[in-house]
């Protein structure tokens, strides 16, 4: 193929996928603000400056990911790679966080210069929630909560897991940190490249390496449990104990890190083995000194986010009718200019009078024949005909195209033109 194409790892999402889309959208919606959380918007651009101080300047992310240009005055800017420094920053220059509670959440594009893979792009959408001002485990509990809910109303519960784990403070991560560089230094031959290049910026990360030699290599490691604080233990025994309370079932993995450098105690991952190497479909955490660390006050967040394309993949297996929406019921066949022009009409004044009915007439012209092919794929039940001696009679001649089996006339029938929206009113009310 010749001719203009998309950026490699930037998808176009087409008509046929856009439903599945919208179902994920409205349901997230819907159960977001039924848990009292309120939708915050903020740019897809923003200073580079607020992603060095948030994610951590020797983050793969920062490091090799970002996109990041100088804008026409030589100001560093860059698409944004997440959202949760970008809600942390709205919420704090609007004044939404001082002494207040606030349960945001916000959904669209962000972007990484990574390797495409499937489920895994360059352009990448997310819905994240941000619950702030609340520093008990059970807010960290909601969140988990809802998201359970979330898979059992879209119905690919039985294809997730819950993982959780706490890696507390920023003190204590620290003392385990010294330990696990005193265990791998002397090993450091035997890691993959991406852990020797982590053993001298983000060991932690090192914990979630997927080669196999280096996760042996790690089976007799020091284990962050034994480094935590006991206010972070204690939080997260209140974790478990509210998830066993409602019977959300987990996993404790003490291997489990996030590759931010803003989380602290909690941390969780909802995974699936059904998409391959990219698991994971929903992650997030506490990140209670954010706030501070971007010029605000000290405030308890926590918050998690959630792949769009990843969840999408996940409907389409698991239930692949759930985005599916309905076809227009009527569809308006009308050949010859005076049965166009009534046409025109006619399906205007049915759209006023029966809200919420899906009424579509042909445009661009056609035989009859072809008009009616173009009814019958359109997945309409009805088909309104009029031809010029129809509009000269004040008729509209009518087809059932389908449910044609209970009962109803497979063949044409004609109706004035006057009682057509009662009738159709009628008959639809029964489907």
């Amino acid at each position: 193929m010749t001719g203009v194409r998309a950026i490699k790892g930037m998808h176009d999402i087409l008509p046929d996928q856009t439903p599945t889309w919208r179902y994920l959208e409205r349901t997230v919606a819907d159960l977001l603000t039924a848990y009292g959380y309120r939708e915050i918007r903020f740019p897809v651009l923003e200073f580079t400056e607020l992603f060095k101080r948030s994610i951590g300047e020797v983050t793969d992310i920062v490091e090799k990911e970002m996109y990041t240009f100088e804008d026409r005055h030589g100001v560093s800017v860059t698409l944004r790679p997440e959202g949760t420094a970008c809600c942390v920053r709205a919420a704090e220059e609007h004044g939404l966080l001082f002494n207040q509670v606030q349960r945001l959440w916000y959904m669209g594009p962000m972007f990484r210069y990574e390797n495409p893979q499937k489920g895994r792009q360059r352009q990448f959408h997310q819905i994240g929630v941000e619950a702030f001002g609340m520093e008990g485990p059970d807010v960290d509990a909601e969140l988990i909560a809802l998201t359970a809910r979330l898979w059992q109303q879209l119905g690919i519960a039985g294809a997730l897991r819950l993982e959780l784990n706490t890696i507390g403070t920023p003190e204590s991560r620290a003392a385990y940190r010294k330990a696990l560089l005193a265990y791998l230094e002397p090993h450091k031959d035997k890691l993959d490249a991406d852990s020797q290049r982590r053993l001298s910026t983000n060991p932690l990360r090192i914990l979630d390496s997927k080669d196999a030699a280096t996760q042996a290599l790690l089976a007799n490691a020091p284990s962050m449990r034994d480094y935590r604080d006991a206010e972070s233990d204690a939080h997260f025994q209140g974790l478990c104990a509210l998830l066993d309370s409602i019977g959300v079932a987990y996993v404790v993995n003490d291997k489990l890190v996030r590759g931010l450098d803003y989380y602290s105690r909690t941390v969780f991952e909802w995974v699936t083995d059904e998409l391959g190497a990219q698991g994971t479909v929903c992650a997030g955490g506490r990140y209670d000194g954010l706030v501070e660390q971007l010029g605000g006050r000290a405030t308890p967040a926590v918050g998690f986010a959630m792949g769009m394309e990843r969840l999408c993949l996940l409907l389409e297996t698991r239930q692949p009718q759930a985005g599916s929406e309905p076809m227009p019921a009527i569809y308006c066949v009308a050949a010859g200019e005076a049965a166009q022009k009534a046409g025109f009409a006619l399906v205007e004044q049915l759209r006023n009078l029966m809200p919420g009915v899906g009424v579509q007439l042909n445009c661009g012209g056609g035989s009859f024949k072809s008009q009616l092919k173009r009814a019958d794929r359109s997945g309409a039940r009805i088909a309104l005909i009029l031809g010029e001696d129809e509009v000269a009679q004040g008729v509209v001649n009518i087809k059932w195209l389908r449910d044609v089996d209970a009962g109803r006339q497979a063949g044409q029938q004609t109706l004035p033109m006057t009682d057509v929206q009662a009738w159709l009113s009628s008959q639809l009310a029964d489907l």
